[in-house]
């Protein structure tokens, strides 16, 4: 597999529509159907100019065309009236990025978070009696996990859920201010129940967090006693969405309507579960819960896809100085320093595209109805997938759309060009479903684990087993030795092989973790508490994770391509994975120095092979963002009026004051 074997065909000979093929994969119908949705109600487009109030209600009501729709529907079980595809839901959920990102957000919190706790973590008597309601849009809900004072430490919660045998109650209580939940998405306008995560406690017994359904309005809409609601107000984006606080003053409901599907307590208070340890009980709820992170993974890519779209099409219109050869302004995507912007982010979004279908499949076959036993090791995997990808395909889409911004000048700072909503709306993205950088230490605490770890009591720091293994590799690192040994069949590399550069991405992974565990080690033998041992090496454990992903993205790509059966896609995607992979290498450059994995000369060489990449594809970048199949009312805005650009080529180019002498 040498990048320089292949040549591309000219780009007539790869229309979009066949690289879309492609690009859909397993879900191209719902793909489809979705894209013929979006284009037929472009009138869904919010009017920027609109308060915060009437946005909710429109949002609100474009909620309701996706529940006429029936396309949320199919993520559910058929027993009430789904069809069972959790792969096609999310993938169609994906999509809605193309369009308005404050929907996107209201459905996964309405189907996603809220329907899917319910389908989840609860049994047959909750199903029967709500799940219908939320798949209808009859009955509207909230997520209630994140509190003020705790986001990411859900495990240490402090709402509580006492359970009152004489009355056959739950009391829900938020005991101060800094507990009440906040950010909660459908809280302040709409929302008539919740799911509260709250600490169970029933007699002596405290088996840690649980999930709760409790009804927060009235029919009317009123706040039910001892239910406070606040509102966040406005926000830096998705301001169609009533994120608020809720507050609950000792607010008792039935018995039943703790989920129980891990956990009960009977009428005598008495505490069962199927699973005996609270940690592992408390990760086990959440894992089923993994496809809200691969749901927001998936409408980063889009948006990043949809960003990506606008600023290739302007960098094709938007012409900047003469050709001296010709006389001819020049389009600005035919400058070498705008394709290294562009180009390389395109590439990386086709990876990370390709990477989320494969998560999506993997959770499909996990969890849709009728899927067989599933092994603790399994469902452990998939949850570190959602975690690291979640962070870095947020992450890409932050770094991705900014760049799109300043792409396309002051055109792409005006809200009327799509781009400004696209970074406010999607700029919460790193923090919520799991702040990224926490995200990735749990990776990293996951990869240790993997390394041979014994845990013991839920502490993630009982490495003992792993240090006696790495012991003879840590006293060889410290005297050079296994350095020498590794260093030298990378001596001389060939960054044109595609082998190599795999081999690249996956010693990086390896190394960084290597070195995570070697300053383990001494903090250990210290004596030190555990988050002493942890925080000590805190910064290398998240360099590990990253590394982890880059390679688990890069093996996405890779496999994808062996499925492709035509030969000028196939050419053209093998360019858009080198441009990747470099790119991934080129971000990396110090470390491969550092550490001796690459000479002076051989990093030198990677960045010319980037900008050759980039003059290569430059005459495919506008197939290769029509093969996202963005519907083109979803793009339309005045920067991109074909109109405003007339004339292109042969535009007078003369000085301006010699137009108007002349005119």
């Amino acid at each position: 597999m040498n990048a320089q074997t292949s040549t591309l065909p000219t780009p007539d000979l790869i229309p979009a529509e066949t690289l879309r093929t492609v690009v859909d994969g397993r879900w191209a119908h719902v793909r489809q159907q979705t894209r013929e949705q979006l284009a037929a109600n472009a009138d869904m487009r919010a009017n920027p100019d609109l308060s915060s109030a009437d946005y909710r209600g429109h949002i609100t009501d474009s909620l309701k065309f996706l529940t006429s729709s029936g396309r949320p529907h199919t993520g559910f079980d058929p027993s009430v009236g789904g069809e069972g595809d959790v792969g096609g839901v999310v993938t169609a959920f994906a999509m809605l990025a193309y369009g308005d990102l404050s929907l996107l957000v209201k459905a996964g919190v309405q189907w996603g978070l809220f329907g899917g706790a319910v389908q989840v973590l609860g049994t047959e008597r909750h199903h029967e009696q709500y799940l219908r309601k939320i798949i209808d849009g009859e009955l509207l809900g909230c997520f209630a996990m994140t509190e003020s004072g705790h986001g990411s430490d859900v495990q240490h919660l402090h709402t509580t859920a006492t359970y009152d045998a004489a009355a056959g109650e739950f009391v829900v209580h938020t005991p101060y201010p800094q507990a009440r939940k906040e950010y909660i998405g459908n809280a302040a306008r709409d929302g008539r129940m919740a799911v509260v995560f709250a600490q169970l406690v029933t007699g002596d017994e405290k088996p840690g967090v649980h999930a709760f359904l409790v009804p927060l309005r009235d029919s009317d809409g009123n706040p039910l006693p001892g239910v406070t609601i606040g509102d966040d107000g406005r926000k830096a984006g998705l301001n169609g969405v009533d994120n608020g606080r809720l507050t609950f003053d000792h607010v008792r409901i039935p018995r039943e309507n703790l989920l129980n599907r891990f956990a009960d307590v009977a009428p005598d208070g008495t505490y069962s579960s199927s699973i005996e340890n609270e940690t592992a009980r408390f990760f086990t709820m959440l894992g089923t819960l993994v496809r809200g992170r691969i749901s927001v993974a998936g409408g980063a890519g889009g948006a990043a896809q949809k960003a990506l779209a606008l600023a290739v099409r302007f960098g094709e219109r938007r012409r900047q100085f003469a050709d001296p050869a010709t006389g001819e302004e020049i389009a600005v995507l035919d400058y070498l320093a705008h394709q290294q912007k562009l180009l390389p982010a395109l590439a990386t979004t086709y990876a990370l595209h390709f990477t989320q279908d494969d998560l999506v499949k993997r959770m499909h076959d996990i969890q849709a109805p009728g899927a067989g036993p599933v092994g603790a090791r399994e469902q452990r995997t998939l949850e570190q997938s959602a975690a690291g990808i979640k962070a870095i395909a947020t992450w890409h889409a932050t770094h991705t759309i900014q760049t799109c911004r300043e792409a396309c000048g002051g055109a792409g700072y005006l809200e009327e060009n799509l781009l400004p909503a696209l970074k406010a709306d999607t700029d919460v993205f790193t923090t919520f479903e799991g702040d990224n950088t926490v995200l990735l230490q749990l990776l990293a605490k996951e990869l240790l684990s993997d390394y041979g770890r014994t845990i013991k009591k839920g502490n993630p720091l009982e490495i003992a087993p792993l240090l006696g293994r790495q012991l003879a590799g840590v006293l060889a690192e410290r005297t050079g030795a296994a350095s020498l040994t590794r260093r030298i069949p990378f001596r001389g590399i060939d960054l044109t092989d595609r082998r190599r550069r795999r081999e690249l991405l996956e010693i990086r992974r390896a190394d960084t973790l290597a070195a995570a565990i070697r300053n383990l080690a001494p903090a250990m033998r210290k004596g030190n508490d555990e988050f002493t041992v942890f925080n000590s090496a805190q910064d290398l454990l998240l360099v590990a994770a990253r590394a982890h992903v880059d390679t688990l993205v890069e093996r996405s790509f890779a496999d994808k391509l062996a499925t492709i059966d035509d030969p000028a896609v196939r050419a053209l995607l093998e360019r858009v994975y080198d441009l990747h992979v470099l790119s991934v290498i080129d971000r990396e450059r110090a470390w491969y120095l550092e550490t001796g994995r690459l000479t002076a000369a051989e990093s030198r060489s990677i960045r010319p092979l980037v900008n050759g990449l980039c003059r290569e594809l430059r005459p495919y970048a506008r197939t290769l963002v029509d093969g996202f199949g963005i519907p083109d009312e979803w793009l339309a805005c005045p920067m991109l009026d074909d109109e405003a650009w007339a004339p292109a080529p042969g535009r007078p180019t003369e000085p301006l004051t010699e137009q108007v002498e002349a005119g």
